[in-house]
Parts: C-alpha cells; sequence; structure tokens
C-alpha cells in the first residue's frame, strides 16, 4: 500500500501541475489545429484526384477521422520522456533519484500520466465528441469503446518504454536534440499517426507489422474506427498490444541498467 500511495502521489502531482500549465497546453491545441488544417487540404487533393471515393479501404471521412483521432492521442499521450531524462542528466539530477527507493522507470511514468490524464480530458474527448457530430455519427459506439479504452491503455505503456529506451540514448550521446527529432519522425510514420497504415505498400506493411510502432497509434484507432471488426480481431489486436509491452518494458529496462553504470555526469 505504500508503493501504490507513493505512485498515487506522483499522479496527483503531475496532474495539479497539468492544471497550472495551461497556456502551454492551448498552445499545443493551437498547433494541433493548425496541422488539422494543412492534413485536411492535403488529403482533399488526393482524393479528389482520385477516380473513386475509396483509396485502400478507406474513403476521405475514414481517412480524417482516422488521422484527427490519431493527432488528438499525440496530445495526451506525448509526455515528454524523453526531454525529461536529458533535462535530469544534463542537470546531474539524475543521481538523486537513483538513490531513491524508487525505480527511475516507474517514476518517469507516473509522474508524468497525470499530464495525459488532463490532456486527455481537455483536448483528445472534445476531438472525439466534435468529430463524431461533424462526421454524422460515423464512428460506431459499441463494445468496441471498452476494447479501444483497454488498448489505448496498451498504447500509452508502449510508447513510454519507447521513449524511455530512445531517452536512455542520452546517456552516450551527451545530447537528446537530434535523437528525440528522429524518433519522432520514425514512430509518427511507422505508427500510422502521419499516414494511415492502408496506405502503405503491401510488402512495407508487413515489416511494419513486425515492428512495435503500429501497438501504438494504429492499433487502438483501428478498433475505434474499423466496424468489420469481430471479438477474435479485438483479441488479436489487444494480445500483440501485451506482446509489445512485455517485449519494450524488458528491452528498455535492460538497456537503462545497462546504460546507468556507464553514466557520466557533468552536471549537479
Amino acid at each position: 500500500m505504500t508503493r501504490v500511495k507513493k505512485y498515487l502521489s506522483l499522479v496527483r502531482g503531475s496532474i495539479l501541475e497539468g492544471l497550472v500549465f495551461r497556456t502551454s497546453l492551448i498552445v499545443s491545441i493551437i498547433g494541433n489545429l493548425l496541422y488539422l488544417i494543412i492534413i485536411y487540404f492535403l488529403w482533399k487533393a488526393i482524393f479528389d484526384s482520385s477516380p473513386t471515393d475509396v483509396v485502400n479501404g478507406m474513403t476521405f471521412y475514414d481517412t480524417m477521422i482516422y488521422l484527427v483521432l490519431a493527432s488528438a492521442m499525440f496530445q495526451f499521450m506525448d509526455t515528454f520522456v524523453v526531454w525529461a531524462i536529458g533535462r535530469d542528466y544534463q542537470s546531474g539530477q539524475i543521481v538523486e533519484y537513483l538513490v531513491k527507493p524508487m525505480d527511475y522507470q516507474a517514476y518517469i511514468f507516473f509522474a508524468g500520466i497525470g499530464n495525459s490524464i488532463v490532456a486527455f480530458f481537455i483536448t483528445f474527448l472534445p476531438t472525439f465528441i466534435i468529430i463524431y457530430f461533424v462526421t454524422h455519427g460515423s464512428i460506431v459506439l459499441g463494445m468496441n469503446l471498452v476494447f479501444f479504452a483497454i488498448s489505448l491503455i496498451c498504447s500509452i505503456v508502449v510508447n513510454f518504454c519507447v521513449d524511455f529506451f530512445v531517452g536512455t540514448i542520452c546517456l552516450y550521446t551527451q545530447s537528446i536534440w537530434g535523437v528525440n527529432i528522429m524518433k519522432e519522425i520514425v514512430v509518427g510514420l511507422l505508427s500510422g499517426a502521419t499516414v494511415p497504415l492502408a496506405f502503405f505498400p503491401e510488402k512495407f506493411r508487413m515489416v511494419v507489422d513486425f515492428l512495435p510502432f503500429q501497438a501504438i497509434y494504429h492499433s487502438p484507432l483501428r478498433i475505434l474506427t474499423d466496424q468489420k471488426m469481430t471479438g477474435a480481431d479485438y483479441a488479436d489486436v489487444l494480445g500483440m498490444q501485451l506482446l509489445w509491452i512485455v517485449v519494450t518494458l524488458l528491452i528498455s529496462k535492460l538497456f537503462w541498467k545497462k546504460s546507468v553504470r556507464k553514466m557520466m555526469v557533468n552536471g549537479g
């Protein structure tokens, strides 16, 4: 119970922090709106140039729902883990966390999850409601919402593990900016957040299916938007996400334990 209270206090603190820095959240929302305007006209031009209304099994409405919700998911799933680790390392404060009776990886996760909770209710939920009514109920609401919620939690964990792995690289590079930018591009592309995976060439899509990135955005979005999925399909998607949670958690934890032994702190 003491350990649980310890983690809950971190979540509570990060929720309060997310509520305090509202201006930063508003700026992110404005930037997100500009991004949505750009992708709207981009994909409108793509579908207008197509001889059919359905491209790779997706209509224009399907594509916009997918990309709008992916963008909204990014707003609350990105807890800036990589920047937090880099900041702690460069300032030397990371040494203080290492001697505390709490796993550093668990600390980073629960210290940032509160911001995700705040952003979920401020950005994703309103976006979901707006897109639902704008598309005249194109998103089917039923048991898929339950599976979507479970899948969303799994995707948050996978995304965190990937971020933590990338953040650990700063122990070797002494800097995180370039590595993080590359991570954002790779994850955004291979997870389906930038371009729906349905538009990928078949051979490339087969490669992507064997990577953990599709478990971050594509899996929950597929559950939410694919009306043809059955109970077996839901089980397959969630099972694959659980597998990637185990794999990415082990890899990130082992990489951290190996890297922290060679850490050299110049700050403090």
